[in-house]
């Protein structure tokens, strides 16, 4: 039995960098979102990205597991894809006469779940119990995932032909949701200078190496017992949440899950920085990041063309920050 004897909070920020440096060898740019899903892993929450096609949502959640040294799993999402093409079936076995479970690519350690969004809600419904419980349901046997198990789902904002929006049940189980955007003009230049300069793809995962093991990421987990989160910061997230709620700008506001991962990721980010306390700053940082894609936004403040975080900046812009 291991113990985190040994590893600091030095340690876990170290830690930090080195995957953000290893990951950044296949990746220009983007290093916000980069950084969202460190934070994410090492919490275990789940993140859903969105961007347009072309932005390396896939070769980053690819590079992440490389460098974390997990094991990576891919599922296709298309319109015509059942439950049982995720989660997997008891299929009858001929020469034994009985039946046989036969897992489906869900049983994996960091599952990206490519364009979820065109895949119909019955199948999208077979991440639920997953998500929620780290588990999944085969014919009424419940099967375990891994104690790594993370979700990192892709979908892309601007095509709708053949799509099917998430539940409100079903994006309140992603602790994140990360927008994914184009390179600035120097980021773009670098990619370009990559691909002339190197034969072959000029992202290949093969140059990546894992910096940390299993045993590692536990050690670092068990630390997230250290930061503490003073009363004056549980306030200012309460008072956050329930500001949501009462906006009138807001049909649906945040709910209880909404604090607890807002919790959790500032502390995350207080821990990967090498801090034992969350500062308001750390909520600021991951608020957009937990609780826009919880908000439903009133039908006129839409046709108006404001988005979630805009009207977040507006209502967070009324709560009193502690000192």
């Amino acid at each position: 039995m291991h113990t985190n004897e040994g590893f600091d909070l030095d340690w876990v920020a170290r830690l930090k960098r080195d995957v953000m440096s290893e990951v950044t060898k296949v990746l220009v740019g983007n290093e916000a979102a980069i950084e969202a899903l460190i934070i994410a892993l090492f919490a275990q929450g789940h993140v859903l990205l969105e961007g347009v096609p072309g932005t390396a949502k896939t070769l980053m959640v690819r590079a992440l597991a490389t460098v974390v040294g997990l094991e990576f799993g891919r599922i296709q999402f298309t319109p015509d894809l059942m439950p049982t093409d995720v989660i997997g079936s008891h299929v009858f076995d001929l020469r034994s006469s009985t039946f046989r479970l036969t897992k489906g690519p869900i049983f994996t350690e960091v599952l990206l779940a490519d364009e979820i969004n065109r895949a119909p809600a019955k199948t999208q419904s077979a991440l639920l119990e997953a998500m929620q419980e780290r588990q999944v349901s085969i014919d009424g046997v419940r099967q375990p995932l891994s104690d790594c198990f993370v979700v990192f789902a892709t979908q892309n904002p601007v095509e709708h032909e053949g799509t099917y929006p998430l539940p409100e049940a079903q994006l309140d189980r992603f602790m994140l949701k990360v927008q994914v955007g184009y390179p600035s003009a120097e980021e773009e230049d670098a990619i370009l200078e990559r691909a002339a300069q190197q034969q072959g793809s000029a992202f290949s995962l093969g140059q990546l190496r894992a910096v940390l093991d299993r045993e590692q990421l536990t050690a670092a987990r068990e630390l997230l017992a250290r930061v503490a989160v003073s009363a004056e910061v549980r306030a200012y997230i309460r008072d956050l949440l329930r500001a949501t709620r009462s906006s009138g700008l807001i049909m649906l506001g945040a709910g209880p899950r909404a604090g607890v991962h807002l919790v959790t990721a500032a502390r995350w980010a207080a821990l990967l920085e090498g801090r034992t306390f969350v500062t308001p700053d750390d909520v600021r940082r991951m608020r957009n990041a937990v609780l826009c894609h919880r908000l439903q936004l009133a039908p006129e403040v839409e046709l108006d063309g404001h988005t979630p975080a805009d009207v977040m900046e507006r209502v967070a812009s009324t709560v009193a920050v502690p000192r």
